[in-house]
């Protein structure tokens, strides 16, 4: 069978670039000549002139897109992720108008915390109703409901992937997100990181290489079922923040500087966000990267951009 021609939008990112990587280990990953300035007004048309090219580049034969893109976080303000949606739905649009059909694939990366932030009992599965709390998580909400009405409407096969907290190397740092990431900074740095939820509130980590192994994985998976589908892509792994804090206590041989205070986002984090896929299950058959070593991969990469003097 003719390994699909693969797109990663956001190939720049802590997901995309693992991403990229793992699906370039299977077949060709294109790349579009031209960059997309997101936080431009000129970023769409440059995203349709890009799916144009890609579809054009495929020829016909199989092919898939992973949508890892999105500068948002929980605190971020609609106007900017409105500006996000916009972007995803002309590459939809760009897309159909070229002619993209069954012979390809949609992926498209979700947010476990951002969807599920508002919802009951966990742990939480794909049957949960999504309850989110903020912008952000509404944001989510919408792009995979524009990606599942795509889906259908066009026949492509579409797999919305909803991440549970997410960390690596190569993570934004300058993003308030990823607390792993940003703790080993500080511990490089010997800098404090100020902490906005209770230690008792709880995560799913899962390593960036483990989830973009897993995402090709299902893509293998959408492609030879078709149709559109919802999987929460995670390590499945309850782990609370105080727990975290004595891991990176070991790695880091000494105590974590953390300030603990308020924010007034904090109100859109769940206190317990615990994560159970009920969707292909048999791909989740597979050795996780255990915490502390994701944790040491993390901190030697912060460590090498800090001796090549790009940590800041």
């Amino acid at each position: 069978m003719t390994a699909p021609l693969s797109w990663v939008v956001g190939a720049g990112g802590l997901l995309g670039s693992h991403v990229t990587r793992t699906l370039a280990q299977e077949g060709v990953v294109w790349t579009p000549e031209l960059a997309v300035p997101w936080d431009q007004p000129e970023g769409a048309d440059l995203l349709g002139r890009a799916a144009r090219a890609f579809l054009k580049a495929a020829d016909g034969g199989p092919w898939q897109v992973a949508w890892c893109a999105g500068a948002g976080v929980t605190g971020t303000d609609r106007a900017s992720l409105a500006a996000e949606v916009v972007l995803f739905e002309q590459l939809l649009t760009t897309l159909a108008r070229s002619g993209a059909g069954r012979e390809g694939a949609l992926f498209f990366a979700s947010s476990a915390g951002g969807v599920y932030a508002g919802a009951a009992e966990a742990p939480f599965t794909e049957t949960h109703p999504v309850a989110p709390l903020s912008p952000y998580g509404e944001a989510k909400v919408a792009l995979e409901g524009a990606a599942t009405a795509w889906g259908e409407q066009t026949g492509v096969p579409v797999l919305l992937g909803r991440i549970a907290n997410l960390y690596g190397p190569g993570q934004n740092l300058a993003k308030p997100q990823g607390l792993i990431s940003q703790l080993c900074r500080a511990q490089l740095l010997r800098q404090p990181v100020s902490m906005f939820v209770p230690l008792d509130t709880v995560r799913d980590y899962l390593f960036a290489p483990d989830c973009a192994e897993l995402i090709a994985r299902s893509l293998g998976r959408l492609r030879a079922e078709g149709g559109v589908h919802v999987k929460v892509l995670a390590s499945q792994q309850a782990v609370t923040i105080g727990a975290l804090v004595g891991e990176l206590r070991r790695v880091f041989k000494s105590a974590p500087r953390i300030v603990y205070g308020s924010s007034s986002t904090s109100h859109f984090h769940a206190r317990d966000l615990r994560l159970r896929s009920q969707v292909w299950t048999d791909l989740d058959r597979r050795p996780v990267t255990p915490l502390p070593v994701g944790i040491k991969a993390t901190l030697l990469g912060l460590g090498r951009m800090l001796g090549e003097g790009r940590l800041a």
